[in-house]
């Protein structure tokens, strides 16, 4: 097991099989020392756990929560190209926020993200990050997340 893994269990953390992509393309790239994952929904067994725009149907708790299961997503999907003790740092993240037209709280929203990968990675887990207002994600998810990562 490695030590991200058991940093995970700690946490009471699980890494989920990688989400099968609804579309044409793959989970992670790795290009020379960095991987890119492609946007990762809160999907949990498989199966998206809330639909709708945040700020409506779905709370600003719970858009936060999402962040994070779709971090976790990302982490799992990171995996599949390296040891996620190969992880130097956590370069970038960009959350995509589905937005109800009042909604300006993007940044609380995608600091689920963000906060889980501090808690996973430590220091390494800092990174620079956009946090965007979109009008619909695909399956009318609340929240997509995707990471850059520098790898060994």
């Amino acid at each position: 097991m490695s030590a991200v893994e058991a940093r995970l269990r700690e946490l009471g953390l699980e890494l989920p099989e990688v989400a099968k992509p609804v579309a044409a393309y793959v989970p992670a790239v790795r290009s020379g020392s960095y991987v890119y994952t492609s946007g990762q929904l809160p999907f949990v067994e498989g199966k998206l756990p809330e639909a709708g725009k945040v700020g409506d149907a779905v709370s600003l708790e719970r858009a936060v929560e999402l962040a994070g299961i779709c971090a976790l997503n990302a982490i799992a999907a990171l995996g599949t190209q390296v040891d996620l003790d190969d992880v130097v740092r956590i370069v970038k993240v960009v959350g995509f926020v589905a937005s109800a037209p009042h909604f300006t709280a993007q940044p609380a929203v995608v600091n689920g993200a963000s906060e889980l990968l501090g808690r996973v990675f430590g220091e390494a887990g800092t990174h620079a990050r956009s946090a965007v207002g979109v009008s619909v994600l695909p399956l009318d998810s609340p929240v997509e997340v995707e990471l850059i990562a520098e790898v060994r």
